[in-house]
């Protein structure tokens, strides 16, 4: 069964992400964690877990932006979807989620807390079909979405992926 990115936005309610694709909620854990159990940059209360699905397509993108908390990526569908995160050493990598394991695509991969991160589509795919789940839970409020001078700045060397990646 060949199906479209637009059968997956219908069937699953997805809705447009601010950082670009398509998303939805699918669990956030009754279960929280107190400030007081967290690092103090959280500033309040968090659920233990949350997870997404996220669908990005072709000619869009999820431009570099940050969270608090360790996300992890997990494969469903479509074509390969490309990580790129920018080191606090200056370094770039790019980490290819998808099913073709002889090539070196991942089926699962985590993103550090407070890494700068963005993704697309790996180069000849429409769309990709993924899941994030995140802990401690995602909030909007530990969203930083990065602004293109400021990582022009910190990460010179980088500068096609960031201007590729940003949209301000």
């Amino acid at each position: 069964m060949n199906l479209t990115a637009e059968h997956y936005i219908q069937h699953l309610n997805l809705q447009a992400h601010p950082e670009g694709g398509y998303y939805k909620e699918v669990y956030r854990s009754a279960l929280s964690l107190s400030s007081q159990a967290l690092p103090a940059e959280f500033g309040g209360v968090r659920q233990v877990c949350t997870s997404i699905y996220f669908l990005i397509e072709k000619q869009n993108f999820s431009a570099f932006h940050r969270i608090k908390s360790d996300e992890t990526w997990h494969f469903y569908d479509g074509q390969a979807l490309e990580v790129i995160e920018l080191g606090e050493d200056g370094s770039l990598r790019k980490t290819a989620i998808g099913r073709d394991l002889p090539a070196g695509e991942q089926l699962q991969y985590t993103v550090n807390a407070n890494t700068w991160f963005a993704s697309r589509v790996k180069a000849g795919g429409d769309y990709s079909l993924v899941g994030c789940t995140v802990s401690p839970g995602f909030d909007f409020k530990d969203f930083e979405m990065a602004m293109r001078i400021g990582l022009l700045e910190r990460y010179p060397q980088h500068k096609n992926e960031i201007i590729a990646l940003t949209r301000v």
